[in-house]
């Protein structure tokens, strides 16, 4: 993986320094949607998370960030904690290949001081608003194009390189998420200084939580029957995952255009489970597919359709709306139904770790 990210020199915004001093010291009362009972809940662990449902003000006593899909909005929680504003855009279970951003949404971008899009084609409409609404001193940051050069870029059948566009879905390897932390990491430290101590102490706690999600996947997959470990899934997201832990992607449902495969792609989908002897497909909570179910029937294999991308389970603020509630119950559906031991990701503590 690329090696730890070295801050930008300090951006000009709205002053920070004293005033988030003097902010924090009263309570920050008045200045954020996060309320104080939600914020000493998170704070000593009651059962709650802050989410990412702040409204940004402008004010400069907090870093107002704005971000796009779930998991990406969970990685800057834990980074920034409760001394940043955070607004997440795209809203759960979405595609946010094709989500359109709402006009509102552009007040949002305006008052950002850090917009964090994941990139790769992933938020194109919600990119463009972005770049066409931002303040003049907002910066937009590209996690995808910061995490890994084209040659690390992966093509498929959702995401075919004649296309152009490759599989944006890094964040599903935990290797990635550590690498989108650390940058996110960098560009608070940069864009608030003063806080930079708070967010590099966060970034530690959350990075040993990921080394020892990653050590459990891994001793999970070790655990599944070496002839089973192999993903048909719907929407393919799941290629930069198998890639890090040794599955094999035999195939995706979900065409580029994000129709259902033609009769003749179906019956070649269900001969190859046959040959293949695949124990389970997975279909997605994000986009139902009745296409895969009867290609799962009809070839003899489970029909899962538990497994989640950008949702993270639980309701919004429930202590497991989370990343980390998110792969961790992604790895226990998968490895479960292919035969593995789902119970190695039971000591796995899925709350955020900031306020710790």
């Amino acid at each position: 993986m690329p090696s730890a990210t070295t801050p930008a020199p300090t951006r000009p915004r709205r002053a920070l320094g004293a005033v988030v001093a003097t902010a924090l010291l009263v309570g920050l009362s008045g200045c954020s949607a996060t309320s104080g009972s939600a914020r000493q809940a998170a704070t000593t662990g009651g059962g709650t998370s802050l989410g990412w449902q702040d409204t940004l003000t402008g004010g400069s006593d907090r870093l107002d960030v704005a971000t796009t899909v779930a998991p990406i909005s969970s990685i800057a929680r834990n980074i920034g904690g409760d001394r940043i504003r955070l607004r997440g855009l795209i809203p759960d279970a979405t595609n946010s290949h094709t989500f359109e951003p709402a006009p509102s949404d552009a007040r949002t971008l305006a008052d950002a001081d850090l917009i964090i899009v994941n990139g790769l084609h992933l938020e194109q409409p919600t990119l463009e608003l972005a770049e066409a609404s931002k303040s003049a001193t907002g910066v937009i940051e590209d996690l995808g194009a910061s995490a890994l050069t084209p040659n690390d870029w992966l093509f498929d059948f959702s995401f075919p390189e004649s296309a152009g566009d490759p599989n944006p879905h890094l964040w599903m390897d935990v290797q990635y998420a550590n690498r989108y932390a650390d940058l996110i990491r960098g560009w608070f430290d940069a864009a608030d200084p003063a806080n930079a101590p708070a967010f590099d102490t966060n970034y530690a706690a959350f990075k040993g939580r990921l080394d020892q999600l990653d050590g459990l996947i891994r001793n999970g997959v070790a655990s599944v029957p070496a002839p089973d470990r192999k993903l048909l899934t719907y929407h393919d997201s799941w290629a930069y995952w198998a890639r890090e832990y040794g599955f094999t992607v035999i195939g995706a449902v979900q065409a580029s255009d994000f129709s259902d495969p033609s009769p003749q792609e179906v019956a070649r989908l269900i001969e190859q489970i046959r040959s293949e002897k695949v124990p389970a497909v997975f279909g997605s909570e994000v986009f139902p597919s009745p296409v895969l179910e009867q290609i799962a029937r009809e070839s003899g294999a489970t029909f899962v359709d538990q497994l989640r991308d950008d949702e993270p389970p639980g309701v919004a603020g429930a202590a497991d709306h989370t990343y980390l509630g998110m792969l961790k119950n992604d790895m226990q559906v998968m490895i479960g139904a292919l035969g593995g031991d789902a119970s190695i990701f039971d000591p796995l503590d899925v709350t955020d770790t900031w306020r710790r």
